[in-house]
């Protein structure tokens, strides 16, 4: 056999069993689907994709389009920013879409028979989020209100402060005509010279946006009823983050613009959808819950809007519920069911919940067609990337081909595993093995620990983020990623199960989980290691000073010490709810979930990751656990991310967080040292 003849060989072999391993690039590269759109006659569909951009170090969104299932093509690019929020006019002939192309968010609008995209708006304030109205002819958008003019004054006195909780910027309702025929003002602008001496003939005026809402509020959410009469909003008295529990839900009349007042509970209201009859609207709430609405449920309920007489639907959906749509044909939302995600139907006369779509395992964003007969929607199963997909006429059909990107990869093989916590507890959690697994050998582990913690993790070909998983399991080891109580998808009382006790149960389900595994004789459990970011960096620096199992942690963006949290975080509430307490009022329970009160304890080499002007996670936290680390000789190294927030959004920032990663437990877990790649990629 020749030499060239072994090469292609081998080639075709390595490429059939997927042996190509990604760089830390390639898999920050993946195209990845976001939201999906369908036309009222179910003909057309747009969704967005996100790329990266590394040269600019930014992930560009874009509208890709599709016409009766045939092929996809990029209907938009917006050179150095994004396309956004495509949605179908009425009639279907265009396609409007926020993009901000130099003078911040604003409304565009193309024909989907051709042409190019036009702008329909410049707000000096640009538009937060808009609909069109039922009869194509003009648009609802938000936007902010203007800058005061007495704070720009005050500035060019006094130079920039501000009042903690008191400055911000009230949203509001408008509308504006749409005007498919009209030439593009910039060609012949109207304006006035300095004497005042107006110029008009022959110009072309831009049309006004005509105010809807005013008043001690802001706007964040809304609708236009299908008769088109009416709009029902969500508002709160500002826009801070923590005024969500005070949201309440009215409506407006579009013509008077008298605003009346429908749902006003103590706690937090949420506007969903209008019945398709526009007598009705669907909402969320939790009613006069204001002491653990981080955790538990909401109640689904639908109100008259005449008779404000209402009636609760899907009691016995057992999870947070959310992203409703009132279709001709029912209520839809897609929840998780433990590490699933499926598409429910919810019976508006009986409020009877049933499961309407579950294949493929996980359903995201979805769109029906007006009759309700055709179905967009995005998915996947546990062995793949998110797809879009298209149900109707009897049968289910991908439209995307993200998968193709790692068909040559050696990616993760996932299993979804359960065991006993040292309450009793059922967790479970997802066990990633490398593509050659060996089932007659003894594994090192790394555990990765999701945010939240109402978040959860799924089977996934190509786990990412900061941690370079795929590239630790073609090195040879496991990973386990658990769900630990608090999880979202198995419902509200396993979400509560870490109230009063984060961090220790935490650290149960996690330890249990090891011992799980160690009993299977899967794993070396001399080589271990433990990660996480936000709530699952606090997890992982509780597990730095409570034991001494594992060779290194890294701490992204983690709480240490749950008094010096609570005085600086942007969400108070949640330590009240978590904790059931202040630091003020019960000490006791603060030192008992803080990782720093057992400092003393610590031993692991403790890498530190955070974003510079972290409000979430304020960055006093790493400095906190940093110092302790330090005080007790144990190896630490904090990295800060500059011009960061809670997380790492940019692609050059995130590979140096992999990388940083890489080197940390390649160090202490396998005793490699690894340099940190100087200069471009060749």
């Amino acid at each position: 056999m020749s030499i060239r003849l072994v090469i292609l060989l081998v080639a075709i072999s390595q490429a059939a069993f997927g042996q190509h391993v990604p760089t830390f690039e390639e898999v920050i590269s993946l195209r990845s689907v976001g939201g999906v759109q369908l036309s009222a006659d179910g003909k057309t569909m747009v969704y967005t994709v996100q790329t990266t951009d590394w040269n600019e170090n930014r992930y560009d969104t874009e509208i890709w389009l599709c016409h009766e299932g045939g092929k996809p093509f990029q209907l938009t690019n917006n050179v150095k920013n994004a396309s956004t929020n495509p949605l179908f006019s009425p009639d279907g002939q265009w396609l409007a879409f926020l993009s901000d192309r130099g003078n911040k968010n604003q409304i565009y609008a193309l024909r989907l028979s051709g042409g190019e995209a036009r702008a329909l708006t410049r707000e000096e304030e640009g538009i937060s989020f808009f609909d069109w109205h039922p009869d194509g002819k003009r648009f609802v958008f938000v936007k902010n209100e203007s800058e005061e003019k007495t704070k720009k004054d005050r500035e060019k006195r006094y130079g920039a402060f501000e009042t903690d909780d008191k400055e911000f910027s009230l949203s509001h309702l408008w509308q504006i005509d749409f005007m498919p025929n009209m030439s593009d003002p910039s060609e012949k602008p109207c304006y006035e010279t300095i004497d005042s001496l107006k110029l008009k003939a022959g110009c072309i005026q831009w049309p006004k946006a005509k105010r809807i809402t005013e008043g001690n509020f802001t706007v964040t959410n809304f609708s236009i009823s299908p008769d088109g009469t009416k709009i029902a909003f969500s508002h709160q008295p500002d826009p801070l983050i923590n005024s969500f529990a005070k949201s309440d839900i009215s409506w407006v009349d579009i013509e008077t613009k008298k605003v009346n007042r429908l749902v006003n509970n103590l706690s937090s209201d949420s506007f969903e959808d209008w019945s398709p009859d526009s007598n009705e609207i669907l909402y969320t709430t939790n009613l006069n819950d204001s002491i653990s609405n981080f955790y538990a449920n909401s109640k689904l309920f639908a109100i008259n809007i005449e008779t404000k007489t209402s009636r609760q639907l899907a009691k016995n959906l057992d999870e947070d519920l959310g992203g409703l749509s009132w279709e001709a044909n029912g209520i839809y939302t897609s929840m998780y069911n433990k590490t699933k995600r499926v598409l429910y139907r919810i019976d508006p006369s009986t409020g009877a919940d049933t499961i309407f779509k579950n294949s493929p395992d996980q359903i995201f964003g979805f769109s029906f067609s007006k009759d309700g007969r055709a179905l967009a929607f995005v998915g996947k199963n546990g062995d793949q990337l998110s797809e879009v997909w298209l149900d109707g006429n009897g049968s289910t059909i991908m439209i995307s081909n993200f998968n193709d990107q790692i068909k040559d990869w050696k990616t993760a093989q996932s299993e979804v595993i359960s065991w006993k916590s040292k309450d009793g507890a059922t967790i479970e959690g997802v066990l990633h093995k490398p593509k050659n697994y060996d089932a007659t050998k003894k594994y090192p582990l790394l555990v990765v620990i999701h945010g939240g913690p109402t978040s959860i993790d799924t089977p996934t070909p190509v786990p990412g983020g900061v941690y370079p998983i795929v590239q630790w399991l073609d090195k040879g080891c496991l990973v386990l990623r658990p769900n630990y109580r608090g999880s979202a998808g198995y419902g509200e009382s396993f979400r509560s199960l870490n109230v009063k006790n984060l961090g220790v149960g935490d650290m149960w389900d996690v330890m249990s989980g090891i011992d799980y595994l160690d009993k299977k004789g899967m794993i070396d459990k001399t080589k271990m290691g433990s990660m996480g970011w936000s709530q699952g960096g606090y997890i992982s620096a509780f597990l730095t000073t409570n034991t001494d199992v594992f060779k290194a942690i890294s701490v992204g963006a983690g709480i240490s010490n749950w008094t010096t949290y609570y005085v600086s975080t942007d969400i108070h509430p949640f330590t009240r709810q978590y904790l059931k307490a202040t630091p003020w009022s019960d000490e006791t329970i603060y030192k008992k979930t803080s990782p720093m009160t057992n400092i003393n304890k610590a031993k692991t080499p403790t890498l530190i990751q955070h974003g510079e002007f972290d409000k979430r996670v304020p960055i006093s936290n790493a400095y906190e656990l940093l110092q302790g680390l330090r005080d007790k000789k144990v190896p630490s190294e904090l990295i800060v991310y500059k011009g960061f927030g809670h997380g790492i959004n940019k692609p050059k920032e995130r590979l140096a967080a992999n990388w940083h990663n890489w080197q940390w437990f390649n160090k202490y877990v396998w005793g490699e040292k690894v340099e940190l790649p100087v200069g471009e990629k060749k």
